[in-house]
């Protein structure tokens, strides 16, 4: 019988995790993506940074003992304020360095972190509804401080604003990775910011217990995939910027994507027989997928994705 490690725990795992990285805190890596857009890796989740004659707006802020270091990558290499932060949803390793952010901008108006030059428009930390409401609780996701907290909600299927002479577009995912995952579109640049629906050196975490499900994480997979258009011979394109490992395009997308209905249909299968978690486990319907996204050092192994699909497709 193959060991069981269920939704909460992986959640638990997931902050053990975080605790590790906090104390290793890797060197910052910073890539040129397109048009406007570059990322910085090393701080947790990867981070996106849009820049330009208005400043900059970042998408996801690392872990909280990564912000030391962003804040000052970010301040050399980028011209203006940081005006806005997208947070794409609630874990710790994208949500951690909005209080460093936040704070520096209540601390002193003329920060280039959080505010114009004359004051006048502060910092904006933006995300669905549903990540603010986890985020407040004691119960989910790291303890931000009011000022950390994305304040600038919104609960409609996307928003949109304008900023660096650019159309930025949030569109929701209705129960993929979590119940607040936000897809950050940027035409003119020609790129997609994913977050952890798409992370293409290891199987997603479907956090059931924060609301993800298999059938929001394919659903979300294809309206990335309605989102790019690739170059010449598929290749190329469109620039996908997963929530954690290298830069893809939209055939990586399709790939990964495949996967995942392909786990989904083998699980289902298996339910329909009757089968039992463990015995879902032990038939290791992922098997021919994990030499690929599977390492010692996953986050999640073939057995937890096989779990969180399980109990996404048996749910009340």
């Amino acid at each position: 019988m193959m060991r069981m490690v269920s939704a909460l725990g992986l959640v638990a795992i997931l902050c053990a995790v975080t605790a590790a990285q906090q104390s290793e805190a890797p060197p910052l890596r910073v890539y040129p993506v397109q048009g406007a857009v570059s990322v910085i890796a090393g701080a947790g989740g990867n981070v996106v940074v849009q820049n330009g004659k208005d400043g900059t707006l970042l998408v996801d802020t690392g872990l909280a003992a990564s912000a030391g270091p962003l804040a000052a990558e970010v301040r050399a290499r980028y011209r203006g304020a940081v005006l806005w932060i997208v947070n794409t949803h609630l874990h710790p390793d994208h949500v951690g360095g909005n209080d460093a952010f936040a704070q520096a901008d209540g601390r002193k108006p003329l920060d280039f972190l959080g505010a114009r030059f004359d004051g006048t428009q502060p910092l904006k930390i933006i995300a669905h509804s549903n990540v603010l409401a986890r985020l407040a609780s004691a119960a989910n996701g790291p303890r931000l401080s009011d000022a950390g907290l994305p304040r600038d909600e919104y609960a409609t299927p996307f928003k949109d604003l304008r900023f660096n002479d650019e159309p930025v577009v949030l569109h929701h995912e209705p129960r993929a990775h979590t119940d607040g995952d936000t897809i950050v579109y940027f035409p003119k640049s020609d790129v997609v910011v994913a977050g952890d629906i798409f992370t293409p050196g290891g199987y997603p975490f479907i956090d059931v217990a924060n609301g993800g499900s298999v059938a929001g994480e394919i659903a979300a997979l294809n309206h990335i995939l309605d989102l790019t258009v690739p170059g010449h011979t598929q290749e190329g394109g469109t620039s996908v910027v997963p929530g954690h490992g290298r830069l893809c395009d939209e055939a990586d997308v399709v790939e990964y994507r495949d996967m995942v209905v392909i786990v989904r249909d083998r699980v289902q299968d298996l339910i329909k027989k009757g089968m039992t978690l463990d015995q879902v486990q032990a038939a290791a319907p992922s098997r021919d997928y994990d030499s690929e996204y599977v390492t010692a050092a996953s986050f999640v192994k073939g057995a937890d994705f096989v779990a969180a699909v399980y109990r996404s497709l048996t749910a009340k």
